[in-house]
């Protein structure tokens, strides 16, 4: 049955909102789409919910990873070695994320997203180096980076930005910009591993995907413009990135705990 006309501009506006955190910060989709589809939209199956959120996060974050290359803010041989080496992890924390109870999954999303704010609050006015890159110095860091939030975004069903933008400022200490638009390369591949092992299992809603998709595109060419204007002022990009992982987290916490039966 078609859901009614309200429900679809509802799931195109969550879609905008994921596209348009993607395009600021480079991260974020999963953590604004999973709660926005559980809470929102009304999916029910929290495995659904993660899985269709990673496929439309990796679609959304290919069309800011379009917009921000021709803006030159994509250091492609970083983003080439941190999306190879997570693939596999990402497979793996997949594999293991359908193991475990749907609620406890969230609850312990949440607290990984408070940790993670927590960092890069804490380096907030690090503004990094202009001429970062990956090399033979540290390519052994990028890869090791690459393979851990692989297999976190597999295991959450997430695409993973959240983690790899503080991952590739960590491990190379480029400006956050360009690892906001580094990091859609391995957002989009460690969606669509992650996407694929769920789709495997069935749990994929097909339409919700494609109208998330259709709001992500509007979206993300707003967040874009606005993460460009916000870099250049120290610490601005960085502190809403921490402030938003923060709200939602706290959210997903308080719904997780108050359904969860132990």
């Amino acid at each position: 049955m078609t859901a009614p006309f309200f429900h679809i501009l509802l799931e195109i506006f969550s879609g905008t909102l994921v596209g348009f955190t993607l395009g600021l910060i480079g991260g974020g989709g999963s953590i604004l789409a999973v709660p926005l589809m559980v809470y929102l939209v009304g999916v029910s199956n929290p495995h659904v919910a993660l899985g269709t959120s990673a496929l439309a996060v990796a679609l959304n974050a290919l069309v800011g990873l379009a917009q921000h290359a021709k803006q030159g803010t994509v250091k492609w041989r970083c983003a080439a070695i941190y999306a190879s080496c997570g693939i596999l992890g990402a497979f793996a924390g997949a594999a293991a994320g359908k193991a475990v109870n749907g609620q406890h999954l969230l609850l312990c999303f949440a607290i990984l997203m408070v940790i993670v704010g927590g960092i890069m609050l804490h380096g907030r006015r690090k503004t990094g180096t202009p001429g970062a890159s990956c090399n033979r110095h540290n390519i052994g860091k990028v890869a090791g980076f690459g393979i851990g939030t692989g297999i976190l975004s597999g295991f959450f069903g997430i695409g993973g930005g959240f983690l790899i933008v503080p991952g590739l400022v960590a491990s190379t200490n480029m400006p956050i910009l360009n690892a906001v638009g580094t990091s859609l390369v391995a957002v989009a591949a460690f969606g669509l591993t992650t996407a694929v092992s769920y789709m495997l299992s069935g749990y994929i809603d097909w339409q919700l995907a494609a109208l998330f998709v259709l709001g992500g595109a509007l979206g993300s060419v707003g967040g874009m413009r606005l993460a460009r204007r916000m870099a250049g002022k120290s610490g601005q990009l960085t502190t809403l990135f921490a402030c938003i992982i923060f709200m939602v987290a706290a959210y997903m916490i308080w719904q997780g705990v108050s359904a969860l039966s132990f």
